[in-house]
């Protein structure tokens, strides 16, 4: 009798502590905010990095109660040395919110040294942060020698640099404004929420924003963010965008091509589970403009480029879906074979099932009379770029069941 008993009951144990596991929240971290890091030479007459304090604002996507930074010398051909670094909730024109303030640490330590071409993540900060809202990243870099800095080059984003070490400051005097993220790449929040997960949206200036009004935060990937979290059913969803301005697929040109940023833009990120790619007009571009010989381009060569890319993401599990690629007819690099090429490139991705689902910017955006044109009103005047309604026509016309 007794031989029964004690299997039964630790069966009962076993199968209690089960349901008790299955009850607790599984915490995760999740990428809440990113940008795409790119080598940016120090030229001379610039002033020197050193002794000098960047404070990035960045517009993350998800909430939390802990927060952790990644800052990056993913670029850079040496170590970089940072003496202190800080986080806080922005006040709008380089202040920050008093009482927001908190010193980062790395390994308990405030200071840390970036090994060349590498990342580091700072220790959980205990910050509660409100979706949708602007955090101020500080960084101080001590006297040192920085001939190329790993920045994100244009982030429609006002950020500053002061000389010596203001990380604490809550408000900037005599500060320089930029236009780059420099040495931060990303914003992790810790989630409590099992289904909690980040949307990588990977891409060229489209999805960059270019064009779009500065620190407004109405590129295509805000207004999906937006809609995100207002949506009970998604609102554990975050955004990052990857997008570079002039990126192409197979080629360098502005940062490096997509296929060998892939595994830093995307694979790397904390807990992404759906990629969206925009990304081709650049290539078909380069056949108006050639740069170098080889750097011809056929819709084959883009739907192989696009083709890499999916199979990448779906052997980590990630949901790819593909948007087709908006109009350029008037832009300084259209040409009537790109234009062919273009609609080639698009017909597969309606089509050919490589995806696991299509976005159609190109339907969204054009103007039915002239189907190769941007609509006039989405325009920005380029004729290549969406103006500020543009850009949320693209966001707003994202099918939110796609992430369920």
């Amino acid at each position: 009798m007794k031989k029964l008993f004690v299997p039964g009951l630790l069966l009962l144990f076993l199968a209690a502590a089960s349901m008790l596991n299955a009850q607790q929240p599984t915490s995760h971290w999740v990428g809440t905010w990113a940008a795409s890091p790119m080598g940016q030479q120090v030229n001379p007459g610039q002033p020197a990095p050193g002794d000098s304090t960047y404070r990035d604002i960045v517009h993350i996507s998800e909430g939390g109660p802990f927060i952790r930074v990644q800052l990056t010398n993913e670029f850079g051909p040496r170590p970089l040395a940072v003496a202190a670094a800080h986080v806080a909730v922005s006040a709008g024109s380089g202040a920050i919110q008093p009482g927001s303030d908190h010193a980062l640490t790395f390994d308990g330590r405030h200071s840390v040294t970036i090994p060349a071409g590498a990342v580091v993540f700072s220790d959980p900060v205990p910050m509660r942060v409100a979706a949708l809202s602007d955090l101020a990243v500080s960084v101080y870099l001590p006297e040192q020698y920085v001939g190329e800095t790993t920045c994100h080059e244009d982030g429609q984003s006002t950020n500053f640099i002061t000389e010596g070490n203001t990380t604490a400051a809550e408000t900037l005097t005599g500060a320089r404004p930029i236009y780059s993220w420099c040495f931060v790449k990303g914003i992790d929040v810790r989630e409590e929420d099992s289904q909690a997960a980040s949307i990588v949206t990977f891409g060229d200036s489209i999805t960059d924003g270019w064009q779009s009004t500065r620190d407004a935060n109405r590129r295509w990937p805000d207004i999906l963010a937006s809609r995100l979290q207002a949506n009970p059913k998604t609102s554990h969803l975050a955004v990052l965008n990857e997008g570079i301005g002039g990126n192409r697929l197979l080629h360098d040109r502005t940062g490096p091509d997509a296929l060998s940023r892939f595994d830093r833009d995307v694979l790397a990120q904390s807990g992404v589970k759906y990629l969206i790619i925009l990304e081709g007009i650049n290539d078909i571009g380069s056949i108006a403009r050639p740069r170098t010989p080889g750097d011809e381009i056929t819709a084959q060569d883009v739907t192989f480029a696009l083709s890499q890319l999916i199979t990448r993401a779906h052997t980590h599990g990630i949901k790819v879906i593909g948007a087709t690629l908006t109009p350029y007819i008037g832009a300084g690099y259209a040409s009537p074979q790109g234009e062919q090429i273009r609609e080639a490139v698009n017909q597969w991705i309606r089509t050919s099932g490589a995806f696991d689902a299509v976005i159609d910017f190109d339907k969204i955006t054009r103007d039915p009379a002239k189907p190769s044109m941007f609509l006039p009103a989405y325009d920005s005047g380029d004729h290549l770029h969406p103006n500020d309604a543009g850009y949320k026509a693209m966001g707003s016309a994202v099918d939110l069941s796609l992430f369920r």
